[in-house]
């Protein structure tokens, strides 16, 4: 595979994040396959895992189809930066939440 995951794998999250200097990708390779590990700035955290996870998992799904055209078994594993807080989702207040709408209003 040469990397080639590695390479998709960045190019993505750059794509998505604003401080895409902070994106850290690293590839181990074992018995098991291949273990993709993504570090971001903190800030940037939210826009990786995405709401309820669906971005993270749209990701993953992304790199199982690369690897399987390689012929290999690729995981990601999304290292939850230093002093970053969960929110849990009784914390959120229902204000604080737009609709697509509202962020396509923000953008123009």
């Amino acid at each position: 595979m040469d990397g080639k995951d590695k390479e998709f794998l960045e190019f993505i999250v750059k794509s998505i994040v604003d401080v895409p200097e902070d994106v850290v990708v690293d590839r181990i390779v074992d018995e098991r396959g291949v273990l993709i590990t993504l570090s971001v700035n903190p800030k940037d955290m939210g826009m990786i895992i995405g709401r309820q996870g669906s971005t993270a998992k749209a990701i993953r799904t992304l790199l199982r189809v690369v690897g399987a055209r390689n012929n290999a078994r690729v995981n990601l594993k999304i290292n939850e930066p230093e002093g970053s807080e969960r929110v849990s989702p009784e914390e959120k207040s229902e204000d604080t939440e737009k609709s697509i709408d509202d962020i396509v209003n923000d953008i123009n």
